[in-house]
């Protein structure tokens, strides 16, 4: 899979099926992307590299406090991922980024408590007030759910 900016300048590549897929509803997604939610997909470090350009970092603290480095580009301001202190295994890309999202469905949703009152969770998905302290109940749903383009 690939994917990248909007303006083209950052490319990159996965080279395995994402770990998970989930909205995040909390007030500083909302923010950043200036709408109801975050698509967030978690994926291997090592699946994960960059083909063209050079991303630009943003520090700052999660909501539950966890130090992240959001990952921007320079020249449009897309939003690409984050690197989590605690999660250097993992990197958590922005899924609207990718080429071809047509086949985008989360398994959660995130800070529920937060999100806006319109926004419905997607049938079957799970639905946490605030973040999980791991995915360990996500993780067989979602790869039940694409076993086929998983493996």
């Amino acid at each position: 899979m690939t994917g990248g900016c909007q303006c083209g300048a950052i490319r990159y590549e996965i080279t395995s099926f994402p770990l998970l897929l989930y909205t995040c509803n909390c007030t500083d997604c909302q923010r950043q992307t200036g709408s109801a939610f975050a698509l967030n997909m978690p994926v291997k470090y090592a699946d994960f590299r960059i083909l063209q350009g050079e991303p630009h970092g943003w520090h700052h603290t999660s909501p539950n406090g966890t130090p992240v480095i959001s990952r921007f580009c320079g020249n449009c301001g897309t939003r690409l991922y984050g690197e989590r202190d605690g999660r250097p295994e993992t990197v958590s890309l922005r899924a609207g980024t990718l080429d071809d999202t047509s086949w985008l469905m989360p398994a959660a949703h995130f800070f529920t408590r937060s999100a806006q009152p319109w926004v419905q969770p997607a049938a079957g998905a799970q639905c946490f007030e605030t973040q999980p302290n791991g995915w360990g109940s996500l993780l067989p749903a979602w790869r039940a759910r694409w076993a086929d383009a998983a493996d």
